[in-house]
């Protein structure tokens, strides 16, 4: 069986992120201020589910809940080079997930980020009333 990796997948691979994502392994992107997630964020993501273009969030104390993961890689100055969204059957919030982390990542590091390129975790949680 021959498998075709995205082009995604095959930079993550040039640059040393191993496939399938261990996504615990992955140490937290070192943000110096965590950016907070919107009203208008939160829209957009519960716009996407109660379209029916993803699956029901699911609900949790009343409220429905969306965790997206995002894998960074850094370079030697701290600068996001590639983000790859961990999956969650929603096309469209795992790329919205990906492109809020390089944004919120810019300027926002500490600065251990410098010097320190690999790869890195970030994690989005958007919930709102069920």
């Amino acid at each position: 069986m021959i498998r075709l990796l995205s082009a995604a997948a095959l930079a993550a691979q040039a640059q040393g992120l191993t496939l399938p994502i261990d996504w615990d392994a992955l140490p937290p992107l070192p943000y110096r201020t965590v950016p907070p997630v919107t009203p208008d964020m939160t829209s957009y993501v519960a716009g996407e589910i109660q379209s029916g273009r993803c699956p029901q969030a699911p609900i949790l104390l009343g409220r429905r809940m969306v965790r997206a993961d995002v894998a960074v890689l850094l370079d030697d100055e701290g600068n996001v080079r590639a983000t790859i969204p961990r999956a969650i059957k929603c096309a469209t919030v795992e790329q919205y997930a990906a492109g809020i982390v390089a944004s919120a990542a810019r300027n926002n590091l500490l600065p251990r980020a410098q010097g320190a390129p690999g790869w890195y975790r970030a994690s989005i949680t958007f919930d709102w009333a069920a």
